[in-house]
């Protein structure tokens, strides 16, 4: 048996070095290859079904078989609305990659939209990059362009770039301890020139034009250039600003751009959302009046992204039942 047990071990762990030789050289193969352009797929899902069927499934539980037939009769009376409200969500990260995703979604929505339909953004972003956020704005501005009424609900968090989105909005919605506002500019890097002349090494830049670079990770800071660096960021600040004043004519617009954030309660006084609620309970209030359809652009994975999972997947799996073996010995 003691044979037995050594042996299972050793083709245990050959199988382990196999596999694992085998996710490098899968590795080694998927990084040579060059990559093709992702692409993915739209795809729109019917809310108004969904919240239907799962009413119909409440109301069966909870009536006796003669009254849940007589609501089944009424319902399937009920007049469909006509006008349709699409939702689009939209969670952002520092460099606002998933701007691609709405460009495609927003390029939907305006291809079928008619006269009396909406748009629900549902927007949970701390910032990031302006020109990133930016852009995430230009596309919910095509919207307005086209004259579809668009609101915004914000559930936990729009500050900064994610409120610079959300201003677009006829509309913004937001819970009550939803985090909104920080309309202000940060840049922030380390240093490193004194550990390299403490190591002596010597860090070289050639720039042509005197503002090329004005702060450096590695080279020796000056004042001017420090200080044309916060030149800049003010600059983008008073864009910031009035970006938001033009959208939002309501605001005091310097009160409220100090960088500071504020719950929604604070924010609905400060006129920086219209209305408290959650997306939930506004989906709820449009159910009845209009066709709800979520809107989503779903990246496709290639071949290789697959095949790289799949092997990860199988080490894991592999490692995890080596590791049990080893604690039963």
């Amino acid at each position: 048996m003691e044979f037995l047990f050594e042996y299972g071990m050793f083709l245990a762990k050959t199988l382990t070095l196999v596999l694992a030789i085998g996710a490098v050289i899968l590795m080694i193969v998927i990084a040579t290859v060059k990559p093709k352009a992702s692409k993915g797929e739209l795809c729109f899902d019917d809310l108004s079904a969904d919240y239907q069927a799962l009413k119909s499934d409440l109301q069966q539980q909870l009536l006796d078989k003669k009254a849940f037939k007589i609501w089944q009769k009424a319902a399937s009376k009920a007049t469909t609305p006509q006008a349709k409200l699409f939702v689009i969500d939209f969670t952002g990260s520092m460099d606002a990659h998933e701007v691609d995703a709405l460009r495609e979604e927003v390029t939907a929505v305006l291809a079928v939209a008619q006269a009396d339909d909406a748009v629900l953004v549902r927007l949970e972003s701390g910032g990031g990059v302006v020109h990133g956020y930016g852009l995430g704005a230009s596309q919910l501005q095509r919207l307005r362009q086209k004259n579809i009424p668009l609101t915004v609900a914000v559930d936990k968090v729009a500050a900064s770039g994610g409120y610079m989105m959300a201003c677009i909005a006829d509309k913004i919605v937001a819970a009550p301890f939803a985090i909104v506002g920080s309309i202000g500019v940060i840049a922030q890097l380390p240093n490193f020139n004194k550990l390299l002349k403490k190591n002596h090494i010597d860090f070289e830049q050639f720039t042509a034009g005197e503002f090329k670079r004005t702060v450096t990770v590695f080279g020796e800071n000056t004042d001017k250039g420090r200080q044309k660096f916060q030149q800049e960021l003010e600059e983008t600040h008073v864009l910031f600003k009035h970006f938001v004043k033009r959208h939002r004519q309501q605001l005091e617009i310097d009160e409220v751009a100090t960088g500071e954030h504020w719950f929604g309660y604070q924010a609905l006084e400060l006129k920086l959302v219209d209305e408290l609620t959650t997306s939930d309970d506004y989906l709820l209030t449009q159910l009845n009046e209009r066709q709800v359809y979520k809107v989503q652009y779903r990246i496709r994975k290639s071949i290789a992204e697959k095949l790289g999972l799949a092997a990860a997947t199988a080490l894991k799996s592999t490692v995890q039942q080596l590791q049990q073996l080893t604690l039963w010995r």
